[in-house]
Order: C-alpha cells, then sequence, then structure tokens
C-alpha cells in the first residue's frame, strides 16, 4: 500500500470514529504491516495536510481523533447552541484536588478543603467521566481512591496532567 492510500485509509477512520484511536487500533487497519514509527509519520502528514482547514488532527490522551479548531467555535454554536454544565465551587475545588493530589481518598479531600464533601458532587463527577474510583487505601474501612479518567484528559484536550 502506497503512502497516500494509507494516509486515506487513516483519514477515514479517524473521521468515522466516535472515540480517539490509540496507534495500537490504527496499527490493525493495516493488520500490523505497518509500524508504530511509520503510522505516526502519516498522521504528522496528515496534521500538516488539514491545516488550513477548520478540523485538525490532535493527539489526545486516548489516542488521535479529529476535532473543529478553537476558532471555529463561535460559527458551530449558531448551529447547536450548547449550554455547558454549571458546576459548584465545591465541584470544581473538589475536581482540582482530585487532578492535583491523585489517587486522593474523600477523607484526605475534606482535610484538604476543612469541609465535607457532599456525596452528590462525587457522583455528579462520576457520571461525567471525569473522576472514578482506582483502588482502596488499606487502612481502617477501606476508603476509595479517587483519580481522573482519560475522558477528563480527552475533554480538557490535554495528553497527560
Amino acid at each position: 500500500m502506497n503512502t497516500t492510500d494509507a494516509k486515506r485509509v487513516l483519514e477515514t477512520a479517524l473521521i468515522c470514529s466516535q472515540q480517539p484511536l490509540p496507534l495500537r487500533d490504527l496499527r490493525v487497519l493495516f493488520n500490523d504491516e505497518l509500524g508504530t514509527d511509520t503510522i505516526r509519520s502519516l498522521l504528522d502528514e496528515l496534521q500538516d495536510e488539514w491545516t488550513p482547514r477548520g478540523v485538525e488532527l490532535v493527539s489526545v490522551a486516548t489516542g488521535w481523533r479529529f476535532q473543529s479548531r478553537p476558532e471555529m467555535r463561535g460559527f458551530l454554536d449558531r448551529l447547536h447552541p450548547e449550554k455547558p454544565p454549571k458546576y459548584t465551587r465545591a465541584a470544581m475545588e473538589t475536581l482540582a484536588i482530585i487532578a492535583y493530589r491523585q489517587p486522593v481518598t474523600r477523607g484526605d479531600m475534606e482535610d484538604i478543603r476543612g469541609v465535607t464533601i457532599n456525596s452528590m458532587i462525587l457522583k455528579q463527577l462520576e457520571d461525567r467521566g471525569w473522576v472514578e474510583v482506582i483502588g482502596h487505601r488499606e487502612t481502617v474501612g477501606r476508603p476509595g481512591l479517587y483519580a481522573t479518567t482519560r475522558q477528563f484528559l480527552d475533554d480538557l484536550g490535554l495528553a497527560s496532567l
């Protein structure tokens, strides 16, 4: 398969995918005949080719995806005005503590904030897919250890913390 065809296959898979695609999934497209370095090189070329357009190819925590450029947001909002969910100050503080101190227990978060954390705050962040319990601390009561998810990184456009 020549370079042009390989780029077309990658482009089609990325545009049609609902989720970011990691390199291992992109290798499956070619029956593992193309190496990771070759696919990365093709993705870099695709990024350059899409530079003048309103859509960009980006690498996020869970893989590669096409997304609209930030400068196009004003136009897209006219089509589908989106009201982002409002989070309370307590929810944002809790999320910040989890992001900076992960893995962290609810008790640790309460010690840092100085107030009790409402269970609905953690539920809201879990429902959003931004935090999850990744284990339990080996102490009395085995409290859950909270950490941010890949979805959190993807939603914020980050590859890592």
